[in-house]
């Protein structure tokens, strides 16, 4: 009998909660038809943890140095070359966290942190050298008709003369791809400073996951059938955005920076919500969920477990992504 009884209550607390999955995804259409053109505007600040913490102070300063650029713009372009890795080395030879090449570092590097050494491989001196040849290649082209920050990355990416040649942005596809792609991302690296838009997607995501609602966990999984269906965490979440047409990196510390970051009391059904070893590194989250409201979301948790409900006020929530279909977009396929 109490078995039983255990039974009933179990099932209409799953009944109560899907039904209370669907009001939501009610709600976040009807938010997402509503809520227009509201996405912050520029901002020179940082979000919260954006930037992993041994770098967020350079980043915040330097990122000030000149008016072409702010410490949002400067972290997205390091994250686009290195993913914050000091150590990181292209088969170009570019090195270090802000990726010059040797030739360009040994005319444009300095030393930042006043050790009397220009090193390409301290983020001391990197980063404070990446801010002040952007600041370089904005006074080259500070004549040329158009958005100044434009024009500096687009002579970061083609040179300068070709900005003037051109009067602002050539028309190369990738130096063009490339100005947006920085611009975009720039957005998820941003403090939010207005209400941020719900994704129009959100409500299709939270629909795909609850459907997996009891899967079983799989280390690595993709939900494709040779795995039976199963996934984790971010495999789960991957999925979910790819059913309604956004494609999400693989791993949840990228998935961070596909939109810009809603506060704890401006969460919305569908925003992802992530977990990290470090609270202020980014660059260490472990874990990712999908939102949907009252306090929980929808995750593939661990080993042993299945997808479910679970809360996400714990000791290691790190913070939250409203999910873009261009911040997805921008984000690189490999950092």
């Amino acid at each position: 009998m109490t078995v039983r009884k255990a039974w009933i209550w179990t099932t209409v607390a799953v009944g109560a909660a899907l039904s209370f999955v669907m009001v939501l995804v009610v709600g976040v259409y009807l938010v997402a038809g509503n809520l227009a053109n509201v996405i912050a505007g520029r901002s020179a600040g940082l979000a919260k943890n954006a930037v992993p913490a041994a770098y967020a102070t350079l980043v915040q300063k330097w990122g000030n140095l000149c008016g072409a650029i702010n410490p949002a713009l400067l972290a997205a372009q390091l994250y686009q070359e290195s993913g914050f890795n000091p150590n990181a080395k292209s088969p170009a030879k570019a090195e270090g966290i802000a990726q010059f090449i040797p030739g360009t570092w040994a005319i444009h590097g300095i030393d930042g942190n006043g050790d009397g050494v220009a090193d390409v491989w301290d983020p001391r001196d990197a980063i404070p050298s990446a801010a002040s040849y952007d600041c370089k290649l904005a006074s080259y082209v500070k004549d040329a008709p158009g958005n100044p920050t434009e024009n500096m990355l687009a002579a970061y990416n083609a040179g300068a003369y070709a900005v003037i040649k051109y009067g602002g942005v050539p028309p190369y596809r990738e130096t063009q791809n490339y100005v947006k792609t920085i611009t975009t991302l720039a957005k998820s690296f941003a403090a939010p400073v207005q209400r941020l838009e719900p994704s129009k997607q959100a409500a299709g995501a939270i629909y795909y996951a609850q459907k997996k609602l009891g899967t079983p966990y799989l280390w690595g999984g993709n939900g494709t059938a040779d795995q039976g269906g199963r996934f984790d965490c971010s495999g789960l979440t991957k999925a979910a955005y790819a059913s309604v047409g956004i494609t999400l990196p693989r791993v949840a510390n990228d998935q961070y920076n596909a939109g810009p970051h809603p506060k704890r009391d401006e969460l919305l059904p569908g925003d992802l919500v992530f977990f990290s070893h470090d609270p202020a590194d980014s660059r260490a989250i472990h874990h990712v969920g999908i939102y949907v409201g009252g306090g929980y979301m929808i995750d593939a948790p661990r080993t042993g477990a299945v997808i479910r409900f679970d809360p996400i006020d714990t000791a290691d929530y790190f913070g939250a992504t409203r999910v873009t279909e261009d911040g997805a977009k921008a984000l690189p396929t490999t950092v």
